[in-house]
């Protein structure tokens, strides 16, 4: 049920309550007539449920732009294939916590580890022959100054050694690319956190591109959600997001915006913003619908329910209920909260008054007013 059907709801409740409680009044004073020791009839009480009062307190109130949406994750990461190869064996499951580093998948690497192995070779070849080039140079150095050999030999063996080296540097990053090659067979954690999904088992054969495995870190999470463009001088970056969360009904959750997209979209007028809250005891999980709003102004004061005040004559007033009987006070609001259906009495009423709601507004003022106890019984 919603808040306004539940507020029409009790309201009726009421004017049927104030209804009987009408008609006991002219019926006392009916049977009361021709009785000396009878009381006025005016001096009779009209009787309401707790329901229809209300203690004026002073709480915290907040106002700012409502917003809706999904949160996620902060931080989380989907780690892909980047060769082909069969998955040979998977260390993890969904829902299992992982440390950064950790190996989760391993792939087939029979035929890259050959290849590893003949590019090291390559390497221990090139380094070989660039070191007898470097000797053969250092011979014809000598040689040359002796007047034993021609400056074309000596030319010759520096070139030698400049090939050498460049076969070395050409080993080299072909023994690189083959290592590279042969840790991608190991799909190690890019986080510390829990695996969200893992859709390949062992036996699959993935290709460059197929996603292997998703971390999450469910410490910190976010809400995308945005808010009209009218209402972006309200939103600041660290100011107090409050939202509640399916699943959750009953429990408030507070974040802080860390990001507020610089361009509103064309289509909507709305700006995208980011909130992020901390998530230690891992009670919220991504995917989940919330919604709540910015607090973009807060502080303490009066609060009273909207029901509460009439605002259909010049000035705003309540009907409060003081020593017992009924009287029309005029009020000054502030703040409204429009998630909580409150609003702040800047003046007319402190904390500590009680109000009359609903229907039972309509009682005139100077009616003695008597609030029944409450019952849980069911007749």
């Amino acid at each position: 049920m919603s808040r306004k059907t539940a507020q029409a709801s009790r309201e009726l409740r009421g004017i049927i309550g104030l209804m009987l409680a009408a008609a006991t009044v002219v019926g006392a004073s009916a049977c009361r007539k021709g009785d000396a020791n009878a009381e006025p009839a005016g001096t009779e009480s009209v009787v309401i449920g707790p329901e229809n009062i209300v203690i004026v307190s002073e709480q915290e109130i907040r106002t700012g732009p409502a917003l809706s949406g999904a949160l996620a994750p902060e931080r989380e990461a989907t780690v892909r294939a980047e060769l082909s190869a069969p998955v040979v064996e998977t260390l993890i499951d969904q829902g299992q916590r992982v440390a950064a580093g950790q190996l989760l998948i391993r792939l087939d690497d029979t035929a890259i580890r050959d290849q590893a192995l003949s590019a090291r070779s390559a390497v221990t070849t090139a380094q070989a022959n660039l070191t007898v080039a470097q000797n053969d140079e250092g011979r014809n150095e000598a040689l040359l100054k002796a007047g034993a050999i021609a400056e074309r030999a000596v030319e010759q063996s520096r070139a030698q050694v400049t090939g050498a080296r460049a076969q070395l540097a050409t080993a080299q990053a072909q023994a690189a690319s083959a290592e590279k090659m042969l840790s991608n067979t190991r799909i190690t954690a890019p986080l510390a956190g829990i695996v969200s999904a893992r859709p390949v088992n062992a036996g699959d054969v993935v290709s460059p591109g197929t996603a292997l495995v998703t971390v999450v870190d469910p410490s910190t999470m976010r809400l995308e959600a945005s808010v009209p463009a009218e209402a972006l001088s309200a939103v600041r970056l660290g100011a107090p997001v409050d939202f509640s969360v399916t699943g959750y009904p009953n429990r408030h959750f507070t974040g802080r915006v860390t990001r507020v997209n610089p361009i509103a979209d064309p289509a909507t007028r709305q700006v995208r913003i980011i909130a992020s809250l901390p998530n230690t005891g891992g009670t919220l999980v991504g995917g989940l619908f919330a919604e709540g709003r910015v607090s973009s102004e807060s502080h303490r004061a009066p609060i009273v329910p909207q029901s509460a005040v009439d605002e259909r004559g010049l000035r705003p007033s309540v009907v409060r209920l003081k020593n017992g009987r009924t009287e029309k006070t005029e009020v000054s609001l502030g703040l409204r909260d429009a998630a909580s259906e409150t609003v702040e009495v800047t003046q007319g009423v402190a904390a500590g008054d009680t109000v009359l709601l609903g229907a039972a507004r309509g009682i005139s003022a100077g009616t003695p007013v008597r609030v029944s106890a409450p019952s849980d019984v069911k007749k």
